[in-house]
């Protein structure tokens, strides 16, 4: 199918424009330094587009210079993995970090380096069923990290404004901002589709044929090659089962590799003039017809199934109307057919996912002596340890739970009501041992739980519409979000 000659979707039609210097699709290309010392710890800088001089064809020295396994390090302590097949913990590698990246950096300049097989972990997915993740040895994770460090700023030069999954000053804020505009801009139609098994069936040979366009140094891509290539280790049988392809979830450089592999089907839908958001292999497609639709599909096919050797899932592929409803990141868009309001609620698997969290964070005791209506007073529940530290933890969940979904568009007032009432009921549960309606939920008060310090969903909402909200603290220790980026409002 060849370039459809009408206006491109999310090309020129919806233009709301950017701040000046920010409406570029390829935020520019990098240049290859012609006089950098022999080992630099400084990863490479990427530059404008018209700076540059070829590719990248030396690069490992950046990967094993001491100072970057060192930040590389200092990222995977930070984030307190489990431990890989050696079962070496972050703990245990701290104790001797210094001559254990020292021996690592020697390791991979004498090119002796070979990563160890991946520990098959089986978690589970909120539709059923499991979730295979791969956990790499610390000692691996950083060099994932180490190479994420030194290739990101290259292949971030690249990228399309299209893709939000995984990357610097964009998230799901950004992607979902891009579906709200386009929503409310007059785009009726939506292929909706699903990968199957992506990150099990990436090709190696066409991966690292993306990665060689911007880097010609043997040595990193044989790195990667070694790093698709490790195996997986396989709890059930303690055997290792290699990996032909497919990328494993679970190492730091896993969503750059999967960016860098459906980098051409972003290039190619813009080309083909269609609207598309992509969070790294979720993404929907734009239009304003069901014709115009329909056609995307079949280009996104044609691109997905054929050249990049993916499958798309039967079942959860398809056209559908905004109206009828989509989903994607968390939320459900679709038109009341009542009212006619365009509306963008919580997801149901999202819904499930925020009780499943609320349950285990407010578990009732087994042995719990009986409660007596006596033990329902304010004085006696806010000096109980127990409760103070569940009440802490639930909080922590709901406000960072409220800032992701704090964009819904809700039909139900006060907004987040329900969830605040399930909350409740759960934290009433953990504290009697009792289930159903009873006298304790006429004297554990919604005032009551709220002077014991429960956070309310509502009226955290509140707080947001009027400005008086700030977000929570990251899991980093930092203060607030990530930058979020200069607001999308085209497909790029």
């Amino acid at each position: 199918m060849g370039k459809r000659p009408d206006i491109g979707v999310g090309q020129l039609v919806l233009q709301i424009s950017f701040p000046e210097g920010a409406d570029n699709d390829t935020a520019g290309e990098t240049e290859c330094p012609t006089n950098e010392p022999a080992v630099s710890s400084a990863p490479p800088v990427a530059r404008s587009k018209p700076e540059r001089k070829g590719k990248w064809y030396s690069l490992i020295d950046k990967v094993y210079a001491l100072p970057n396994l060192l930040k590389a390090w200092e990222r995977v302590r930070d984030n307190r993995g489990a431990p890989g097949i050696d079962g070496t913990t972050v703990a245990k590698f701290a104790e001797d970090a210094e001559g254990r990246l020292r021996a690592l950096s020697l390791d991979l300049r004498e090119k002796t380096y070979r990563p160890q097989p991946v520990r098959r972990v089986l978690i589970p997915k909120s539709g059923g069923g499991k979730r295979p993740l791969g956990i790499p040895t610390v000692r691996d994770r950083i060099v994932q990290q180490a190479l994420l460090q030194v290739m990101g700023p290259i292949f971030e030069a690249r990228f399309s404004n299209r893709s939000h999954g995984f990357r610097p000053d964009r998230g799901c804020a950004t992607a979902l901002d891009v579906v709200d505009r386009a929503v409310k801009a007059g785009y009726g139609w939506v292929v909706d589709a699903d990968i199957k098994a992506f990150f099990d069936t990436v090709n190696h040979d066409k991966l690292v044929d993306f990665v060689a366009e911007e880097i010609s140094d043997g040595s990193v891509l044989r790195l990667i090659q070694r790093i698709l290539t490790a195996g997986v280790a396989m709890p059930e049988t303690a055997e290792t089962e290699p990996t032909e392809e497919g990328t494993p979830q679970g190492g730091p450089l896993s969503p750059l590799l999967a960016n860098i592999y459906l980098h051409s089907f972003d290039v190619r839908m813009k080309e083909a003039g269609y609207g598309v958001v992509r969070y790294a292999d979720d993404f929907v497609v734009f239009a304003r017809s069901e014709d115009e639709a329909t056609q995307g599909l079949q280009r996104v096919r044609e691109i997905i199934e054929d050249e990049l050797g993916l499958t798309l899932h039967p079942e959860k592929t398809c056209v559908v109307s905004v109206d009828a409803g989509f989903a994607f990141l968390g939320f459900h868009y679709f038109r009341d057919p009542k009212t006619g309001r365009l509306l963008k609620e919580v997801r149901e698997k999202s819904v499930r996912r925020f009780r499943e969290a609320i349950r285990q964070k407010t578990p009732r005791l087994r042995a719990q002596r009986r409660f007596k209506a006596c033990h329902a007073t304010f004085k006696r529940l806010a000096k109980n340890q127990r409760l103070r530290d569940m009440i802490a933890d639930v909080n922590r969940h709901l406000r960072g739970w409220h800032w992701y979904f704090k964009t819904a568009w809700l039909q139900h007032r006060p907004p987040f009501n329900t969830f605040d009432g399930f909350t409740r009921r759960r934290m009433r549960q953990a504290i009697t041992g009792r289930v159903g309606n009873g006298w304790w939920n006429a004297l554990i008060t919604d005032k009551m739980l709220g002077d014991l310090g429960l956070v309310s969903l509502v009226d955290l909402q509140h707080k947001y519409l009027s400005g008086q909200l700030a977000p929570p603290v990251r899991k980093d220790g930092l203060g607030g979000e990530p930058y979020a980026g200069n607001p999308h409002v085209r497909f790029g």
